[in-house]
């Protein structure tokens, strides 16, 4: 396979594109445990950015989640919080949307609000969240100024001593260590579901996602302002990571 970073942004799926494809697999990103698959650590991430959130923040008030999928992240802030807050869910896909609306009221959530929209063209309040989540969500991102302005979007989101907590496919700097990394990630999708299911995920992969190193997306969000930044975990090609405004 080619990984991402040796494929042109111009031929990468567009957000209409990808779309359609998480329109049709609500039912597997409806579980806490197995919901993201084809993730290295998946679970152990989810554990850290939403007990990270809490530690961080003293008075999770109002939540935004970034391309929410079926609202796991948010599920598992709240079992994390044990209380109560204001729920933004956005994401591009409606089925989804409304998968994660429901499970979070469910939950006894008051209040839940939708976003069914692009999070860099959506009319978000500036300095009204609490916390931020991105979940497997950034890596659609494409060019330098896409990633600063998403970052400084969020920074601007966020109240004063909020918080934002991100899980995601990540590049490497060096192309031998990046090489290396790809072929323990393929190794581990072969041992999940074969060959056939390695070659399937590396397809869409390549088609749709254009990752940065965690330590480009580390330094962007000091750039834009964030005063505490924190790497909690990386396995492969994967990183949990956060900063407080």
């Amino acid at each position: 396979m080619k990984t991402p970073d040796q494929v042109s942004l111009e031929n990468k799926s567009s957000p209409d594109d990808i779309c359609k494809r998480f329109d049709g697999d609500v039912e597997r990103f409806s579980n806490l445990e197995t919901g993201q698959s084809a993730t290295i650590d998946a679970p152990l991430a989810m554990e850290l950015i939403t007990q990270a959130a809490v530690a961080a923040t003293s008075n999770i008030q109002r939540v935004l989640d970034i391309g929410c999928g079926a609202g796991n992240n948010t599920i598992k802030l709240r079992q994390a919080c044990g209380k109560d807050f204001e729920s933004d869910l956005l994401d591009l896909s409606e089925p989804m949307l409304e998968r994660a609306e429901q499970r979070v009221a469910d939950m006894g959530a008051i209040v839940v609000r939708t976003w069914h929209c692009d999070f860099r063209d959506a009319d978000l309040p500036n300095e009204s969240f609490d916390v931020v989540l991105a979940a497997a969500v950034l890596h659609h991102l494409r060019d330098d100024d896409d990633w600063h302005a998403a970052f400084a979007k969020i920074h601007r989101l966020l109240k004063p001593g909020g918080s934002v907590w991100i899980t995601d496919l990540v590049s490497h700097e060096s192309s031998a260590v990046g090489k290396m990394m790809w072929g323990r990630y393929g190794d581990y999708l072969t041992a999940q579901g074969g060959e056939d299911y390695r070659d399937s995920v590396f397809a869409y992969i390549d088609q749709e996602d254009s990752p940065r190193p965690v330590t480009f997306q580390l330094e962007l969000l000091r750039r834009v302002g964030f005063r505490d930044v924190e790497l909690l975990h990386k396995n492969s090609c994967f990183a949990a990571f956060g900063a407080i405004k």
